[in-house]
């Protein structure tokens, strides 16, 4: 130190700044440790059944500002993303495929929870209820859209709740889709709050009250995004909810089941074939593949955490993982974006190939049958192909029904589809096995549906009294319904808002 002098000042400086960086490191923690005890402090009671998420949010900001993102409709994938987008413009087949259906009326793609009550308010397959006992559907359509939906269930009870019309509880639901329908008011918890999963869970020998909070970080999502049908059996007078899983939660395990129950979804407007419509086995078929496989949930790719202000939560903007991929793919998987996008559009690209030649397939045997029913075909001539069309159909909806299952189960939705092509070449086949017995000799001609209005009018819609009768209930119905929710107080009313 004698020799150099200036070695001590260098050595006191050093120390100084470690002192300095101690310092900012332990004011951090004390910090965030202060941050933390405010972070779940309940600012506003939460009821049981508060269905209103801006009161859950007054509790939890961070997780209700980005629910509320799911507003935002701007981003859109090859074959998804948040856009509206007419899936009947897009592929005019699927219009023949559903004639007899509500589906062929109307098919869009979902948008953001944010829109659940809008969107199935303004969709045609809903109908224009004048009054509270009018309209084609039952109550049972309200059940994945509002968490004013466990709030009815309370007070009506399940049963009753499902022998009501969908028209008749249009006051009451009003809430879009939220924190209620997930999670325990008190806790936080994530919670089960529709029964046909309970029930479904208990049909399979479990006990759903077991499942870890991995698991139920999925389970959650499968509430609703599910294969269901609407049981008008077990109940009487009520249309109940229910998964098809006794057998398990493959196409031909739920096929079985259907058919051992002798249930139907329609008989179609053209072939007469008992058709099972598919709604959306998400959850299935994520099951089915190498990330359900490995234990991945939906919240991990769909809802990945996130961290604000030194805190770390569940982003619920609930997406898809293409408009996240750093915080989505990117945290287990280390190539680059435009690589990982690239993965997902090529799997996606050929499974929409081949799904595409089943649709092809499909129309045609619809047509032939119908031709063949023109021509006088029997009823034992025509039994096995119908039931060979109805069991290609299911195929094909299994697949084209579930939101990403040709990303999250490549290898089973091509499975799925391929087995559906030979089931309509083989109805094929035989279709023209009986039209040639009935002097069928020259090939069909098969009628234009290039575009979705055309192939609505061949199956016999008349789109022109469907809107317009729309437009009435929108402009004579739904405010009336909403006004009555206001009055209620249903509706989250705060002028600072």
């Amino acid at each position: 130190m004698k020799r150099k002098p200036w070695l001590g000042w260098v050595m006191f400086g050093i120390t100084m700044l470690v002192v300095f960086m101690l310092g900012l490191l332990v004011n951090s923690v004390m910090e965030r440790r202060t941050e933390a005890l405010f972070v779940n402090k309940v600012l506003a009671p939460v009821g049981e059944f508060e269905s209103r998420n801006e009161v859950w949010g007054a509790n939890y900001p961070r997780e209700f500002q980005t629910y509320y993102q799911t507003a935002d409709t701007s981003f859109t994938s090859m074959y998804g993303g948040g856009k509206m987008r007419d899936m009947l413009h897009e592929d005019p087949r699927m219009v023949v495929l559903w004639a007899g259906y509500a589906f062929a009326k109307d098919y869009n793609q979902g948008r953001g929870h944010f829109y659940a009550i809008e969107d199935i308010n303004n969709s045609l397959r809903t109908g224009a209820p004048k009054g509270p006992q009018d309209g084609p559907q039952p109550s049972s359509c309200w059940v994945c859209k509002s968490p004013d939906v466990p709030r009815m269930m309370d007070k009506l009870g399940i049963d009753e709740f499902y022998k009501q019309t969908w028209a008749s509880l249009g006051p009451e639901i009003v809430n879009p889709i939220g924190c209620a329908d997930c999670h325990d008011s008190k806790t936080m918890n994530l919670k089960i709050t529709r029964p046909a999963l309970i029930e479904a869970f208990k049909e399979q020998g479990k006990d759903i009250t077991k499942a870890t909070h991995n698991e139920m970080r999925s389970l959650v999502c499968a509430q609703c995004h599910v294969e269901y049908y609407f049981d008008k059996k077990s109940v009487e007078g009520a249309v109940k909810v229910k998964f098809p899983w006794k057998n398990g939660m493959t196409v031909e395990d739920m096929e079985k089941y259907y058919d051992d129950i002798d249930f139907t979804d329609f008989v179609h407007a053209l072939s007469k074939a008992p058709i099972l419509k598919a709604q959306h086995p998400d959850y299935e078929i994520h099951q089915m593949g190498i990330h359900g496989q490995r234990g991945v949930s939906c919240a991990d790719c769909h809802m990945p955490y996130k961290s604000e202000g030194g805190q770390k939560f569940t982003d619920h903007k609930i997406q898809s993982p293409l408009n996240n991929v750093a915080n989505s793919c990117q945290v287990c998987h280390r190539e680059e974006e435009k690589t990982l996008v690239a993965n997902v559009n090529e799997r996606q690209q050929k499974i929409h190939q081949i799904r595409i030649e089943l649709e092809d397939q499909l129309v045609k045997a619809h047509l032939e049958a119908k031709l063949a029913w023109d021509k006088g075909a029997t009823e034992a001539q025509m039994k096995g192909i119908l039931k060979l069309i109805r069991q290609s159909q299911w195929r094909w909806d299994f697949t084209a029904a579930s939101h990403g299952g040709s990303f999250h189960a490549p290898l089973e939705t091509a499975r799925v589809i391929t087995n559906g092509l030979n089931k309509a070449a083989e109805a094929r086949i035989e279709l023209s096995k009986v039209l040639a017995s009935l002097g069928q000799t020259t090939p069909m001609q098969y009628p234009d549906i290039s575009t979705k209005e055309k192939a609505q009018r061949f199956i016999g819609l008349d789109m022109d009294k469907e809107k317009a009768n729309k437009t009435e209930f929108k402009k004579t119905v739904l405010p009336k319904w909403l006004d009555e929710a206001k009055k209620k107080q249903l509706l989250y009313s705060n002028p600072a808002k």
